[in-house]
């Protein structure tokens, strides 16, 4: 994720950040990397923890065994690393002045994940939009490299069991159309039949599928609004913004509320996108391509109803007069996380 600094006038009209050369020496000096090492350090930590209380560990009477969630620490951590390592090799490559990645860290007994994600922070734009199209969509194509090969082993990890989720409380994950596609190249079946209870591993992917769809959505700043604007320009992004937010608050009023909770946060964050000093180098044919894979990774990624919990069936009271009734199989896919 790639997140600008506070708006400034450019030399040309209608700019609001100047390029790398109009930035003064003195703000181009970059400051050490111990504060992107402590948060990377602290998140590592928090993203162990995490895991670690997802499988039952009490890492408060028994720290030592905080051990049990470093695969899910470790998986997680290379997939948001190559992402922004994806957006600060571009940026570098077109001159852009960006930061060092910025790591947040998210209480584990809060966020089951243990992060809220990265991002570099870009003290310039670029100066057209094929750079711009460039360091935008980096970051999504880096972290998905990573994150495949990593649900795949873990999904071949993963435990799968007759479908009980009318019987099963606990914490259950949505699934996207790449997700169900990995799911049954790696265990034979798409999950409509079964319950898989993921590995740590496999989390990690899915979170990194999570992630990568969350900054492709083609609003404002986000990976995904700086394809959406190097594609098809400032007015047709500013369309697209506003109906991606219209959306998501329909998705949110149809019950998956953490949409709307995005909804907000987007709205607060802004639906515009700052203008570049050349407005009209369009994109050439093989980024055009590229643009049209990016926005389908978007469609194959996105999560209707990330998260949702499920509670075990109210117990019935036997009784010698009663009709028996047998409980039907579900009819959607339950992908088992903390099942209780």
């Amino acid at each position: 994720m790639t997140e600008p600094v506070s708006v400034r006038p450019g030399r040309f009209p209608g700019d609001l950040y100047p390029a790398y050369s109009d930035v003064p020496a003195l703000e181009r000096r970059r400051r050490g990397p111990g504060l992107h090492l402590a948060l990377f350090a602290a998140t590592f930590a928090t993203t162990a923890m995490a895991s670690a209380l997802n499988q039952g560990v009490d890492i408060f009477t028994e720290p030592a065994r905080l051990v049990v969630g470093f695969p899910y620490a470790i998986a997680l951590m290379a997939i948001l690393l190559c992402h922004e390592c994806g957006h600060y090799f571009f940026s570098r490559v077109h001159r852009v002045e960006a930061t060092l990645p910025f790591f947040i860290p998210a209480p584990p007994v809060i966020f089951f994940i243990g992060t809220l994600g990265a991002f570099i922070r870009m003290r310039s734009l670029p100066r057209d939009r094929r750079a711009l199209f460039d360091i935008g969509a980096a970051g999504p194509w880096a972290g998905m490299f990573i994150a495949v090969p990593v649900l795949l082993l873990g999904l071949c990890l993963s435990e799968t069991r007759p479908a009980s989720l009318g019987a099963e409380s606990g914490l259950f994950l949505g699934d996207s159309l790449l997700f169900k596609a990995l799911t049954w190249l790696a265990l034979g079946t798409t999950g409509d039949n079964v319950t898989i209870v993921l590995h740590p591993v496999a989390l990690a992917g899915w979170v990194g599928l999570l992630v990568t769809a969350l900054n492709l959505m083609p609003v404002g700043q986000l990976d995904g609004g700086h394809v959406v604007y190097a594609a098809f320009g400032e007015r047709w992004h500013r369309r697209i913004s506003r109906a991606t937010l219209v959306g998501l608050i329909v998705l949110g009023v149809s019950g998956a509320t953490t949409w709307l909770v995005w909804a907000v946060l987007l709205s607060v964050l802004g639906l515009r996108h700052p203008r570049l000093i050349n407005q009209e180098t369009r994109l050439d044919r093989r980024r055009t391509w590229i643009a049209v894979a990016t926005l389908a990774m978007f469609a194959v990624t996105f999560i209707p109803q990330p998260v949702y919990f499920s509670e075990p069936p109210p117990r019935i009271h036997r009784d010698e007069h009663a009709v028996p009734v047998t409980m039907p199989a579900p009819s959607r896919p339950a992908w088992g996380l903390i099942p209780t």
